[in-house]
């Protein structure tokens, strides 16, 4: 059937966000995505902080055991509003394991990912990670789940042609993952704590830069800047503070509110 102008319609952003969390270790990236509603964690490393007690599948080993998790969450009768991957880094190596199982084009296993040659290893990677993002469409659309996905964070030079190269904080996800990873992202958070830097003397005329900060405040970052990878779609500011136990609450005014479109659903089913 032909479109024609009258199947123009009002679209939004109602459905639940594609959030991922990065930042070094310890900074609280898991509390935070704890804190998003009703929670489910699928842990492809092992680590919770001692604090939080944590709706989880256990440890996932095999990428086979977070599809066979995604795949329970969409078929099984639950409540949970949000599915946490923690963390996507951990899954990239569960992901290159699978694709080194799977192997070449004629079936032939390899040892590692660069045994395939010439990069194929990685557009192999690109497949199997595919159908993981695929799972979390499926849950995101059908279920009416939030997807976060946890991220560790890593230094890099980046060489700018316009201007001196300068370090950033980037997503530790290799490059040819990465683009697959935030593509369809709906926000991507630095958590990183504020530093401070003063130049103090040193012996014979020399100077020295210590770094000092407050130790409990974290900033959330969505929006990028040449120091580090950030984004959002919803006009958030250029950073919100993350006080442990309210970090999703200074998030959720700028969400779509999904928990209650998805109990109306629910409750007329």
């Amino acid at each position: 059937m032909a479109i024609s102008l009258s199947d123009l319609r009002t679209v939004r952003a109602d459905k639940p966000p594609r959030v991922l969390i990065y930042g070094n270790e310890g900074v609280g990236k898991t509390t935070l995505a704890s804190e998003f509603p009703n929670p489910v964690f699928l842990q492809a490393e092992e680590g919770t902080p001692g604090e939080l007690e944590l709706s989880s599948f256990g440890t996932l080993p095999t990428f086979g055991a977070v599809m066979e998790a995604m795949e329970a969450l969409y078929n099984d009768e639950h409540d949970f509003n949000t599915v946490v991957v923690d963390s996507v880094t951990a899954l990239q190596r569960l992901i290159f394991v699978e694709t080194c199982r799977r192997g070449d084009e004629y079936g032939n296993a390899k040892a590692r990912i660069e045994d395939f040659g010439y990069g194929k290893g990685y557009v192999n990677a690109k497949v199997v990670l595919r159908e993981f993002l695929e799972g979390c469409d499926l849950l995101r659309r059908d279920r009416g789940m939030a997807i976060v996905l946890i991220a560790h964070s890593v230094v890099t030079t980046f060489n700018d042609p316009e201007t001196a190269s300068y370090d950033r904080y980037e997503i530790d996800l290799h490059k040819q993952l990465l683009g697959e990873v935030t593509r369809d992202l709906d926000a991507i958070l630095l958590l990183k704590k504020p530093v401070k830097t003063e130049e103090e003397k040193k012996g014979f005329n020399g100077t020295r830069t210590r770094a000092s900060g407050a130790a409990t405040v974290v900033l959330m970052h969505p929006i990028g800047k040449p120091a580090f990878v950030a984004k959002n779609r919803y006009g958030m500011p250029e950073s919100l503070r993350f006080d442990r136990g309210k970090g999703f609450e200074a998030l959720a005014g700028y969400f779509p509110n999904w928990t209650e479109t998805t109990a109306t659903a629910k409750a007329a089913a």
